[in-house]
């Protein structure tokens, strides 16, 4: 099937309720026959389940799709702490999702912040993650490198020191602004319902301060020496990254073959929001991935 076909357009995505063991629950989107292979798949900052809507037909074809509201957004819970947001907790309740579904080996895709938790799960748990997609989401180690000595992410990765070390979702007027800021980002692609749903999902009450707080509550930087053991992804792995990112640039790839054992590099020319601004791209690339290393 051609990229256009793969990106076409999409209808109304199946929505459960789940409770978790970690004592959240989250609204989740879940697509194709249970009997197939389950894959979850793990949206970013600032969006929710939808960021797959150009994926899920297409992968139900093949495998179970999970895809999860994750905690703090949309309708899913919002814990109150800053520390409910720590990577080890969101990814606690990928693993407690599958568990749910009784999945005890699953394939996991992240884009962005999803992306930083699904690097996090294969690492931490390897026997469970069976294959890893990633969408522009630096793997940790090299994310750390490059805030220590690339000039250039470091000014790119400015505004994360602003969101940790403010309060502006405590101030209506400033988060009013953030939030306008984000609106007109996503405007040129994210218009008509999906604009909506946008706006619907970061006025939930607290979902602006929840969502910030995935920023808060992790560990940005570590100043780590050269010595470091650098942790090896074991997973067969696809990474399809946007070469136009403004905010994780390209030097998050550079050595990437250094850390994941089996790597397939996919370079699209696209922003930071690959999922739906280059859906067919991306669909062509992640379903001829699939079927390569199938399970």
């Amino acid at each position: 099937m051609d990229s256009a076909a793969r990106g076409a357009a999409y209808g109304q995505l199946s929505v459960i309720r789940v409770s978790l063991a970690t004592g959240v629950e989250l609204d989740v989107a879940v697509a194709g026959d249970p009997a197939h292979p389950a894959i979850v798949l793990l949206h970013g900052f600032p969006e929710s389940h939808r960021t797959w809507r150009h994926q899920i037909p297409e992968l139900a074809k093949t495998h179970f799709v999970i895809a999860p509201d994750q905690r703090g957004y949309a309708r899913s819970s919002r814990p109150a702490a800053v520390t409910d947001y720590k990577p080890d907790k969101i990814m606690a309740d990928v693993f407690a999702l599958a568990d749910h579904f009784g999945r005890s080996r699953f394939t996991l895709v992240g884009h962005d912040w999803g992306g930083a938790i699904a690097w996090g799960a294969a690492l931490t748990q390897p026997e469970r993650v069976e294959r890893l997609v990633i969408l522009n989401a630096p793997h940790p180690y090299r994310f750390q490198q490059t805030l220590r000595d690339d000039p250039a992410q470091q000014r790119a990765s400015g505004y994360i020191g602003f969101i940790r070390n403010t309060r502006i979702d405590r101030s209506r007027l400033l988060a009013a602004t953030f939030g306008n800021r984000i609106v007109q980002r996503f405007a040129a692609l994210a218009v008509g319902r999906e604009r909506a749903a946008h706006l619907d999902e970061w006025s939930q009450p607290g979902a602006m301060t929840a969502m910030l707080n995935w920023y808060r509550a992790a560990a940005m930087m570590t100043p780590a020496g050269d010595a470091t053991p650098a942790p090896i992804v074991s997973q067969p792995t696809l990474v399809i990254w946007g070469m136009r990112d403004r905010y994780l640039l390209p030097v998050q790839i550079e050595g990437l073959d250094a850390l994941v054992a089996d790597l397939t590099l996919v370079k699209l020319d696209a922003g930071h929001f690959t999922p739906w601004a280059a859906a067919g791209a991306v669909n062509a690339a992640l379903c001829d991935w699939l079927e390569a290393n199938s399970v």
